[in-house]
């Protein structure tokens, strides 16, 4: 039987968001969800009317309220709940690694911080867990508009026009780099278009040479033209044909665009059901942590973004 989705609460909506798509999820999969929460830090952070009550009561209430929830909603599904000790990151590492086959955390795009699993602790057992991890964002208020650091045109810049949820049927997108071809984010996109009934976008992106980067010469058409030479659509091409296979009835694209991952995937996943991205496993003394393209996407990503580690 499948591992359990873990999913780590902490009171806020974000956390909200991502126990309604692990319990999702978990139909899909055919398993259950397993629910944590960690006794630090205090909730009096978060939510101030409950500052009177012990830690350990909030958390068993927050856990009892929305393991009732997800059951009521979807009657059949097994939610089991855990409280679990101090030190987040390695409890939630732990846990995962014990009962699970995915975690799932709320996240935040660019900006202030609510809830100690969207901030260090979260990126860091991102980086860290050797298990898929699916960060989700709580929907926008309805008229809000999001913009990145990179100003209105950058890759994370919301239209306001766009839907706040992918319409049925939205693609997996992955990324992929075709110097270094990973099995396992291939197969999770694959894995996770199949249980959808829905279609796997694949992107590479090849940045230009550097005199093209810093002289551009001609339209983005050109440059885009000159990035995608049929030497690299075969490649990409030769990748996707063993999985085709495997996953007959997944409709699959590969898609090669002129510039970085980091700006380049975004721009491709808007309206996804779900964004794919790898991270290479480090074990140094510098400890795990994610790649840029991760970071890049988990910033200016609307849709789930899952996280998929490899060696």
């Amino acid at each position: 039987m499948a591992g359990s989705v873990v999913v780590g609460l902490d009171g806020t909506e974000q956390a909200d968001a991502a126990a309604e798509w692990a319990a999702d999820e978990a139909v899909l999969r055919g398993t259950g969800v397993h629910l944590v929460h960690v006794l630090e830090p205090s909730p009096d952070l978060l939510v101030p009317l409950v500052s009177r009550e012990p830690v350990a009561s909030w958390g068993e209430k927050l856990l009892a309220h929305t393991a009732a929830r997800l059951r009521e909603s979807r009657p059949g599904l097994s939610v089991t709940t855990r409280l679990l000790p101090s030190d987040p990151v390695t409890s939630l590492v732990l846990a995962t690694e014990e009962r699970g086959d995915l975690l799932v955390l709320g996240s935040r795009a660019l900006g202030g911080v609510a809830g100690y699993l969207l901030g260090s602790v979260g990126m860091t057992v991102a980086g860290r867990i050797e298990r898929p991890v699916v960060l989700v964002r709580a929907p926008d208020p309805p008229g809000r508009e999001t913009l990145d650091a990179d100003g209105p045109d950058g890759p994370g810049a919301l239209d306001p026009e766009s839907p706040e949820a992918p319409s049925s049927g939205a693609p997996v997108v992955v990324g992929v780099d075709l110097r270094d071809p990973v099995d396992g984010v291939l197969a999770f996109a694959f894995a996770e278009a199949a249980s959808r009934r829905t279609e796997v976008r694949v992107v590479h992106a090849r940045r230009l040479p550097l005199h093209d980067r810093l002289v551009p010469s001609g339209t983005p058409e050109a440059r885009q033209a000159h990035a995608v030479s049929p030497e690299v659509l075969r490649s990409l091409e030769g990748l996707l044909e063993p999985w085709r296979e495997r996953f007959p009835e997944v409709a699959s694209t590969g898609r090669v665009v002129a510039g970085s991952a980091g700006q380049e995937l975004p721009r491709a996943a808007e309206g996804a059901a779900l964004v794919v991205v790898g991270r290479r496993t480090r074990r140094s003394t510098l400890g795990a942590h994610l790649g840029s393209v991760a970071h890049a996407v988990l910033h200016h990503v609307r849709a789930p973004v899952a996280v998929v580690p490899h060696d």
